[in-house]
């Protein structure tokens, strides 16, 4: 599979919200374009996601339910191009809807997602995370800064953000060291993603939480081995809610083994707050050179 042809990052960058905003063509079905400008080879599994998750949001129809879980199962790669989303509300109660929908070009299996979608209720506050000891991004490199060998201005979903490097390597740099199975980016959306109080919108979190990858690179350094990692299912979290811009994304790959990984991802605000947390687990397909064996599991 080739890459796509590379962005300029001066181009105008792409909207979330009008990318992903499906028609409604009847009660519970819907169409949706997906363009080519959120790919990485193929369309990001985070913008699918939140396409599905849009149009379950309408099917509900009622804004102060809001999304607290998610599950994608990603059945097979979505292509760019028209799918058709059906959605089923499981159940309605006075806190919380949960709804299926399965999205799909005509014909395909595609994309199958199960969310919870709730209000606010009274409840205790407890907070057990503390943030990642990083650099604001004020203070971090630049990761879209072309030095011609930057493999991220070859990617059209990166086009659409700022993004910093908070926590690892510039890994196509002769500085790549191997470390520990971690690896965090600050992400910018350049067309701001909000909702209609001003927040950051809900569903602008499953593209960034769709970064996991990173970490097992990161994990096995420098090298002749290269990979890429299509998701097999994505998982979102969302626990607080945020006025900032920059979201950290700060990734974890627990264990790579069989032709498989399992990565975490938390995502936190620039004021240190706990907006979601994320869990996937991917294919590793080799491209170059031979799989290693890498215990980084005592790396600091």
């Amino acid at each position: 599979m080739s890459s796509p042809a590379a962005p300029s990052l001066a181009a105008a960058p792409a909207d979330l919200a009008a990318d992903t905003r499906p028609t409604r063509v009847a009660a519970g079905t819907y169409t949706l374009d997906v363009p080519r400008h959120w790919d990485f080879l193929l369309p990001s599994g985070g913008v699918v996601t939140t396409g599905a998750l849009r149009a379950i949001e309408d099917a509900i129809g009622d804004p102060t339910y809001r999304l607290v879980s998610t599950t994608s199962l990603f059945c097979e790669p979505i292509q760019p191009g028209p799918v058709e989303i059906g959605v089923d509300v499981l159940r309605t109660g006075s806190a919380a809807v949960q709804a299926r929908a399965h999205l799909r070009a005509p014909g395909a299996v595609g994309l199958q997602l199960t969310a919870t979608f709730a209000r606010d209720r009274p409840g205790p506050d407890v907070r057990g995370a503390a943030p990642p000891d990083v650099p604001p991004p004020d203070q971090c490199d630049d990761l879209l800064a072309d030095d011609g060998k930057n493999p991220h201005g070859r990617i059209r979903f990166f086009a659409n953000f700022a993004c910093r490097l908070a926590q690892g390597s510039r890994m196509w740099t002769p500085e790549f060291t191997a470390g520990p199975a971690r690896h965090a980016r600050w992400f910018r959306y350049l067309r701001p993603q909000r909702d209609a109080s001003g927040r950051l919108d809900r569903l602008a979190l499953p593209p960034i939480a769709d970064t996991m990858p990173g970490a097992v690179t990161q994990a096995i350094g420098p090298g002749s081995y290269r990979f890429f990692a299509p998701s097999l299912d994505l998982t979102l979290h969302v626990v607080d809610d945020t006025d900032r811009e920059w979201i950290l994304v700060a990734t974890y790959a627990r264990r790579a083994r069989a032709g498989y990984a399992i990565g975490e991802a938390e995502l936190w605000d620039d004021e240190g707050r706990l907006i979601g947390f994320a869990t996937q687990a991917m294919y590793v397909r080799s491209m170059t050179g031979d799989p290693p064996i890498v215990d980084a599991s005592r790396r600091k």
